[in-house]
């Protein structure tokens, strides 16, 4: 492969028919939109739930997995926040993600910025320590076990108070939480960025990077909210940009990073089916794009699947793979030197075969 401007990779113009019989590439990528508690696959659930003598809703996982058809957001957030009840230990956190940097090591991702939510295991009755130690006590690790680079993001759930919120992170910062960034998600309608001025403005404060859910099921306006009242540096979704003209020609203009999750979006009813998600278009715009898994195991696919997936549907180019693998390492919050490290692998070092 050869470099474009911007450290991007392009595809070879020409392919010989031993080269169009080698197996696809797996491209090295930067996973930045990803619910570690949304990589529970049903097997955990149920070992976890036998470790710790819970008693699940489910005859079993046939039972559980009928569930896993989703009207809406809300409808995946009831079975997400309930199957949390399984989670209780530090070690129950830790193997959870370890089994997902196992998973996303195979699917070509090298660095992942992964949220946690600890809004929903406080009020469980779950220590803030437990949660947070258990998670971390493997992100340590993660490059010299996985060859994943990793970062922690303190998610915070639009549907409960700014207070609340405040108060979580302030417990964070007060146990020197190892996290890099801060987060909005779950039901977004009815809970703008606005909401949460005073939140970002603290994290900001304590030179913590900033994203935000937006433009999901909400509309294009809370994006726009997003990037002027809380200041955020990425959005994670917003599909809905494409509503508004105006926005997207900001969006181009100041490179903003949009982290978007095609089988998550189909499967919550964002968009009807993946032949008409907007992906191909916002890349046509010009819009920095990636693609990433938010929920893997409840969205039917990993990284790896998303891509196989988009590609089937809309034919995506090598280019087009490439782009989107790069976008994903330059809008990672990673060191220069960690993106230029992934960038080299993209751009033609020793990239595993499928």
């Amino acid at each position: 492969m050869d470099n474009f401007a911007g450290g991007t990779a392009v595809p070879e113009t020409e392919l010989d028919a031993a080269e169009l019989e080698v197996p696809a590439r797996i491209l090295p990528v930067a996973e930045l939109h990803l619910h570690i508690e949304g990589t529970l696959q049903p097997e955990l659930i149920f070992a976890l739930a036998e470790r710790n003598g819970i008693a699940l809703p489910y005859a079993g996982l046939d039972e559980l997995r009928e569930r896993y058809e989703f009207t809406d957001l809300q409808s995946f957030l009831d079975l997400y926040y309930a199957n949390m009840a399984v989670l209780q230990t530090e070690q129950d956190f830790a193997d959870m993600t370890r089994a997902y940097l196992e998973r996303a090591a195979a699917a070509g991702v090298r660095h992942a910025e992964i949220m946690m939510d600890p809004q929903a295991h406080l009020s469980r009755g779950i220590p803030l320590s437990t949660c947070v130690n258990g998670v971390a006590s493997v992100l340590a690790t993660s490059q010299e076990e996985f060859g994943i680079s990793t970062l922690l993001i303190a998610a915070f759930l639009r549907d409960l108070s700014e207070e609340s919120a405040l108060e979580v992170l302030d417990g964070l910062l007060a146990m020197n939480a190892p996290i890099a960034a801060i987060g909005l998600d779950s039901a977004e309608v009815g809970n703008p960025p606005s909401k949460f001025e005073r939140l970002y403005a603290k994290a900001r404060e304590a030179g913590l990077r900033l994203t935000a859910h937006a433009g999901e099921e909400g509309p294009a306006s809370y994006i726009i909210e997003a990037l002027d009242i809380l200041g955020v540096e990425r959005i994670d979704h917003g599909i809905r940009c494409m509503d508004d003209p105006d926005l997207v020609e900001r969006l181009v203009d100041a490179r903003i990073p949009l982290t978007v999750c095609p089988l998550s979006n189909v499967r919550l009813r964002a968009v009807d089916t993946l032949a008409v998600h907007p992906l191909p278009a916002m890349l046509a715009a010009g819009l920095n794009v990636s693609v990433n898994s938010d929920d893997p195991a409840y969205f039917g696919g990993y990284v790896d699947d998303n891509f196989a997936q988009l590609g089937a549907v809309f034919e995506l180019s090598d280019f087009d793979k490439a782009r989107l693998a790069a976008n994903s390492i330059h809008s990672s919050f990673a060191s220069e030197e960690r993106k230029a490290e992934l960038l080299d692998e993209l751009n033609g070092g020793d990239v595993a075969h499928a």
